[in-house]
């Protein structure tokens, strides 16, 4: 197991570790869930996408344990814009659980939809915002669309790999990595997730990796986001999930209050991607 230092920063806000009996009866009951969710669809097994990041190294762990490695399928995805150590990391978690795994350069899918675009400076722009957001979702929904290619073709669920604090912040594309049959470890803050991950027995070094959805040459989760994840858990904690107020929330955390605004203006403004796309109330039924 992990030493505890890389689960908890001492700067870190608020201690969210579960104890050693919540650890094994959270991973008890994730890969029950598993096991129930693949059983329920009838699907003979899974399939997920691998980053080489925590969220799906855990994820596929939890996969391998509830259902064998046999009825496990990772992708591995990789553009221009990931680093390669991520995408060794994400094939090195494959072997290691011993799964089936494909890589798949999405770079070629990309291109087309850039191209297909109409406007005709877009190659210009994409590296730059809004468009460069827009493109790095495009990367995203991408492989949501191979990771359900896979599944229907081999009766499959896709797992998701996404947290509670990427959920309450909607940091997740939506039809993108949102787009799944099933989230896992959707209700785990990204500091639980660390601390089962080590639990469970992943290396440190993807433990303790920076965090990055890659949508970008050299984007993190924590800047794009604007606070570090110990600091989101913990807000989140007190003040979304949580009872206490704005002022006793700086209080009991020792952080700003545009700290917590920040965070609150990330849970109201991605509403949207946690609800059903809305329809107006029915006239006659």
């Amino acid at each position: 197991m992990s030493d505890e230092s890389v689960i908890l920063a001492e700067s870190a806000p608020l201690d969210l570790r579960l104890s050693e009996a919540e650890l094994a009866a959270t991973r008890d009951h994730l890969v029950s869930f598993v096991d129930r969710m693949v059983d329920r669809a009838g699907a003979d097994g899974a399939v997920l996408g691998l980053s080489g990041g925590i969220d799906s190294t855990l994820t596929a762990n939890l996969a391998v344990e509830a259902l064998g490695a046999d009825r496990v399928h990772g992708l591995v995805m990789p553009s221009e814009v990931n680093a390669a150590d991520n995408m060794s990391d994400a094939e090195r978690v494959a072997r290691d659980l011993g799964i089936e795994y494909d890589v798949i350069d999405i770079g070629p899918i990309y291109d087309a939809f850039v191209e297909a675009f109409p406007d005709e400076a877009t190659e210009q722009r994409v590296e730059t915002d809004p468009l460069r957001t827009a493109a790095g979702n495009v990367r995203v929904r991408i492989r949501a669309v191979l990771d359900y290619f896979v599944a229907n073709a081999e009766n499959r669920l896709v797992l998701g790999t996404g947290n509670r604090s990427e959920a309450l912040t909607g940091y997740f594309t939506k039809y993108g990595d949102g787009a799944v049959d099933c989230h896992p470890i959707g209700n785990l803050y990204k500091q639980q997730v660390r601390q089962l991950a080590a639990h469970i027995g992943v290396d440190d070094d993807l433990v303790t990796k920076t965090p990055s959805a890659e949508m970008w040459l050299g984007q993190t989760d924590e800047e794009e986001m604007g606070l570090g994840y110990d600091t989101l858990d913990a807000i989140l904690a007190l003040h979304v999930d949580g009872p206490l107020s704005r002022s006793a929330t700086v209080r009991a955390l020792d952080v700003t209050a545009e700290q917590v605004d920040r965070v609150v203006d990330l849970y109201e403004m991605s509403a949207h991607k946690r609800s059903m796309p809305p329809s107006p109330d029915p006239l006659y039924l």
